[in-house]
């Protein structure tokens, strides 16, 4: 690796911090549709592999414990993983303790990020020898992850009856546009479908709004108050041994050394369960909230490390949710990435562990700094001058860009499609991951099954 490039890594992790921290304080940006479309737009610029990748790994790294900070202040969950955080949150902040909480969060992720790297890299070495078997049967993993994940969320039946019609959709749109010449022969699209897979759920509430019945329904408020607490925010200290009690960083170490090693599993569903198991029996229901957010940081941050780390060294094909969600383009991003020609093929071992460890820490450095001392400023300059509408439809009309650059106008209305059609599903149950799978699976599904 040549000094440009190493000049470059930190620079790219400086930009996904101060982008992500931004858009982490933002309440209810789902993870996975504001980092695909940016880190698929560095790949297809021709940014260096080692540099995405550092990018990447430091916005994972920022927006997971960014996103935390609103769940704590104000109540509402930053994103996705930060759902199984607001009963405890409510909890805490309701007894006035949401600064403490805040740097609780902040060490939590510390422990997880520190634990999770070493681990996620010996186990990628550890099954780096079965990576040929693995890619050899790498459709029928997908079709077996995406009954496994249909198995473990919330609406099985529907979950599982939805992956049929899911891959007649996505390899009947591939099939149509090559008979009308909008694609070649041998031409797919499987990102643009990602993308509409991304922000189907948003898009179908937006549609929503223009059936004017609906619109009645709809609760009409006041502009909301939100009261954010900033009590004891300034003059203590940053050291996470001032801040954890012994219960609570051990916990936190424990399970966040558990997580990579069911890195194919629902990050979310880690948070919750592992993070209810920390909870133990002793203490009073506070020591309990403090040992469970604490180690719940640790977890979604050591989860979406390991679901990163582990299959893109050690296979190179997507087969975590992670992986197969807010990872995608690093696996895949046509022209410039395919699943037999990514960072897994491009990125000696030294370069990736150099991107994974300079990204990791310098967003966690610079991250926890900024949440332990000033997450109540930009809480506030967020809440009182960004609209979250406004940065939805950015993403929303930059998925749409890439759409009509990967097929024309015809895909524009292809991934409407899409997306009106999946974020149906999502409402009704089916998980991003379940759909991922699905996308990646339909070939195998329509050819064989069909």
């Amino acid at each position: 690796m040549d000094m440009t490039l190493l000049l470059q890594i930190p620079i790219a992790a400086i930009a996904a911090i101060l982008l992500y921290t931004f858009i982490g304080f933002i309440p209810g940006t789902d993870e996975t549709s504001v980092l695909v479309p940016v880190t698929l737009a560095l790949v297809l610029a021709g940014v260096a592999p080692v540099v995405v990748l550092a990018f990447f790994i430091a916005a994972i790294v920022t927006l997971n414990l960014t996103n935390a900070i609103p769940t704590a202040l104000v109540g509402l969950p930053g994103g996705v993983l930060s759902t199984p955080m607001m009963e405890h949150s409510l909890y805490l902040k309701d007894k006035g303790r949401a600064a403490e909480t805040i740097k609780k969060m902040a060490a939590g992720s510390g422990i997880g990020t520190i634990v999770a790297i070493p681990v996620s890299l010996a186990i990628a070495a550890a099954i780096a020898q079965y990576a040929e078997t693995l890619r050899e049967y790498g459709t029928l993993l997908f079709v077996f992850g995406a009954i496994v994940l249909a198995l473990l969320g919330g609406n099985r039946l529907l979950s599982l009856l939805a992956i049929i019609p899911m891959s007649l959709l996505f390899q009947g749109l591939i099939s149509l546009y090559r008979d009308q010449g909008v694609i070649p022969e041998d031409g797919s699209i499987t990102v643009s479908f990602f993308l509409g897979i991304t922000i189907g759920p948003m898009l179908v509430s937006i549609l929503q709004l223009l059936n004017r019945k609906t619109r009645e329904t709809l609760p009409r408020r006041t502009p909301a108050t939100l009261n954010i607490s900033r009590e004891e925010m300034k003059g203590q200290s940053l050291s996470p041994k001032n801040i954890l009690t012994k219960a609570e960083a051990a916990w936190t170490a424990l399970m966040s050394f558990v997580t990579p090693f069911l890195f194919f599993l629902s990050p979310v569903g880690l948070t919750f369960l592992l993070g209810k198991a920390s909870e133990g029996r002793r203490g009073s229901h506070v020591d309990k909230a403090n040992r469970s957010i604490t180690a719940m940081n640790g977890i979604a941050h050591s989860a979406y490390l390991s679901g990163t780390i582990i299959p893109l060294l050690a296979i190179g094909i997507p087969l975590s949710p992670v992986a197969i969600g807010p990872a995608q383009a690093l696996f895949n991003a046509p022209p410039v990435l395919s699943l037999e020609n990514n960072l897994h093929h491009m990125l000696s071992t030294p370069e990736f562990i150099a991107a994974v460890v300079i990204g990791a820490l310098l967003a966690l450095a610079v991250t926890y700094y900024i949440a332990v001392r000033y997450s109540y400023q930009i809480t506030y300059f967020v809440m009182r001058y960004i609209p979250h509408e406004a940065v939805l439809g950015l993403f929303v009309g930059f998925i749409l860009l890439l759409a009509y650059l990967d097929a024309g106008v015809a895909n524009i209305f292809g991934v409407l499609l899409v997306g009106v059609a999946c974020g149906t599903f999502n409402k009704l149950g089916v998980g991003y991951g379940v759909q991922f799978m699905t996308l990646y699976a339909s070939p195998w599904i329509v050819m064989n099954l069909l």
